[in-house]
Protein backbone atom coordinates (compact mmCIF):
# COMPACT_ATOMS: atom_id res chain seq x y z
CA UNK A 1 0.00 0.00 0.00
CA UNK A 2 1.40 3.35 -0.93
CA UNK A 3 1.44 6.04 1.20
CA UNK A 4 0.32 9.45 1.23
CA UNK A 5 2.60 12.37 2.03
CA UNK A 6 1.31 15.71 2.72
CA UNK A 7 2.27 18.54 -0.37
CA UNK A 8 4.96 20.70 1.53
CA UNK A 9 7.53 18.28 2.32
CA UNK A 10 10.44 18.27 4.80
CA UNK A 11 12.61 21.23 3.54
CA UNK A 12 10.10 23.39 1.34
CA UNK A 13 8.13 26.56 2.66
CA UNK A 14 5.53 26.36 4.87
CA UNK A 15 1.62 25.40 4.07
CA UNK A 16 -0.15 29.23 3.60
CA UNK A 17 -2.87 28.70 6.62
CA UNK A 18 -6.62 29.55 5.34
CA UNK A 19 -8.18 32.15 8.21
CA UNK A 20 -11.50 31.28 10.09
CA UNK A 21 -13.49 33.36 7.06
CA UNK A 22 -11.63 31.44 4.00
CA UNK A 23 -12.38 28.07 6.53
CA UNK A 24 -16.02 28.60 6.70
CA UNK A 25 -16.66 29.48 3.05
CA UNK A 26 -14.80 26.67 1.79
CA UNK A 27 -16.66 23.99 4.17
CA UNK A 28 -20.09 25.00 5.02
CA UNK A 29 -22.75 22.90 3.91
CA UNK A 30 -19.85 20.79 1.72
CA UNK A 31 -18.62 16.86 2.35
CA UNK A 32 -15.02 16.83 2.02
CA UNK A 33 -13.53 13.26 0.87
CA UNK A 34 -9.98 12.61 1.91
CA UNK A 35 -7.26 10.05 3.01
CA UNK A 36 -5.07 9.99 5.56
CA UNK A 37 -1.41 9.44 5.49
CA UNK A 38 -1.96 5.50 5.95
CA UNK A 39 -4.01 5.74 2.88
CA UNK A 40 -7.65 4.91 4.76
CA UNK A 41 -10.67 6.74 3.17
CA UNK A 42 -13.17 9.13 4.52
CA UNK A 43 -16.15 11.52 4.06
CA UNK A 44 -16.77 14.49 6.56
CA UNK A 45 -20.02 16.68 5.48
CA UNK A 46 -19.77 19.94 6.98
CA UNK A 47 -23.87 21.15 7.99
CA UNK A 48 -24.28 24.86 7.83
CA UNK A 49 -26.14 24.70 11.22
CA UNK A 50 -22.00 23.12 12.90
CA UNK A 51 -23.72 19.93 12.89
CA UNK A 52 -21.29 16.94 11.31
CA UNK A 53 -21.15 13.57 9.58
CA UNK A 54 -17.87 11.48 9.78
CA UNK A 55 -17.82 8.78 7.68
CA UNK A 56 -15.11 6.06 7.10
CA UNK A 57 -15.54 1.91 6.53
CA UNK A 58 -19.72 2.13 6.90
CA UNK A 59 -19.72 3.97 9.70
CA UNK A 60 -21.08 7.44 10.78
CA UNK A 61 -19.99 9.34 13.86
CA UNK A 62 -22.18 12.53 14.54
CA UNK A 63 -20.49 15.94 16.66
CA UNK A 64 -20.35 19.36 15.63
CA UNK A 65 -17.38 21.77 14.03
CA UNK A 66 -16.35 24.88 14.53
CA UNK A 67 -13.82 27.09 13.15
CA UNK A 68 -11.40 28.83 16.10
CA UNK A 69 -8.40 30.66 16.32
CA UNK A 70 -7.70 29.99 13.02
CA UNK A 71 -8.25 26.24 13.04
CA UNK A 72 -11.24 23.49 11.71
CA UNK A 73 -12.27 22.23 15.02
CA UNK A 74 -14.04 18.60 14.82
CA UNK A 75 -15.42 17.48 18.28
CA UNK A 76 -17.52 14.06 17.92
CA UNK A 77 -20.30 12.75 19.73
CA UNK A 78 -19.11 10.10 22.34
CA UNK A 79 -15.71 10.06 20.80
CA UNK A 80 -12.70 11.84 22.15
CA UNK A 81 -10.90 11.28 18.73
CA UNK A 82 -11.48 14.97 17.33
CA UNK A 83 -9.71 17.79 17.27
CA UNK A 84 -8.88 20.89 15.97
CA UNK A 85 -6.52 21.09 12.69
CA UNK A 86 -4.79 24.12 10.35
CA UNK A 87 -6.07 23.69 6.95
CA UNK A 88 -4.21 24.80 4.04
CA UNK A 89 -5.22 25.12 0.49
CA UNK A 90 -3.16 23.81 -2.21
CA UNK A 91 -5.20 23.64 -5.25
CA UNK A 92 -8.45 24.97 -6.18
CA UNK A 93 -10.34 21.97 -4.31
CA UNK A 94 -7.40 20.22 -2.62
CA UNK A 95 -7.25 20.78 0.98
CA UNK A 96 -4.42 19.41 3.57
CA UNK A 97 -5.07 19.23 7.20
CA UNK A 98 -2.83 19.46 10.31
CA UNK A 99 -3.35 18.17 13.60
CA UNK A 100 -3.23 21.52 16.14
CA UNK A 101 -5.01 21.02 19.02
CA UNK A 102 -7.12 18.77 21.11
CA UNK A 103 -9.99 20.67 22.05
CA UNK A 104 -11.07 24.29 20.91
CA UNK A 105 -9.85 26.06 24.61
CA UNK A 106 -6.43 25.12 23.29
CA UNK A 107 -6.85 25.98 19.83
CA UNK A 108 -4.63 26.81 17.98
CA UNK A 109 -2.20 24.96 19.82
CA UNK A 110 1.52 26.00 20.82
CA UNK A 111 3.87 22.83 19.07
CA UNK A 112 4.05 22.83 15.11
CA UNK A 113 0.66 21.55 13.38
CA UNK A 114 1.55 18.03 12.72
CA UNK A 115 -0.17 16.85 8.96
CA UNK A 116 -3.04 14.24 9.17
CA UNK A 117 -5.15 14.23 5.37
CA UNK A 118 -5.82 15.49 2.31
CA UNK A 119 -9.06 16.22 0.95
CA UNK A 120 -11.42 17.45 -1.61
CA UNK A 121 -14.96 19.09 -1.83
CA UNK A 122 -17.36 16.06 -2.98
CA UNK A 123 -18.87 16.81 -6.18
CA UNK A 124 -16.32 19.87 -7.49
CA UNK A 125 -13.82 19.50 -9.85
CA UNK A 126 -10.40 19.90 -9.30
CA UNK A 127 -9.88 17.14 -6.92
CA UNK A 128 -6.61 16.28 -4.86
CA UNK A 129 -4.01 13.63 -6.29
CA UNK A 130 -1.98 11.69 -3.81
CA UNK A 131 0.94 11.80 -3.85
CA UNK A 132 3.02 8.87 -2.93
CA UNK A 133 6.29 8.74 -1.06
CA UNK A 134 8.96 7.42 -1.89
Amino acid sequence: MATFMPAVAIGESEPVWLQDAEIASALAGKTIDGRYASGRAFSERYDRDGRLQYMEDGATIGGRWSVTAGTLCTIYDADPAGGCFRVARVSANCFEFFFAARTEEAAPGGATPQWTARGSVNGEASACQDVESV
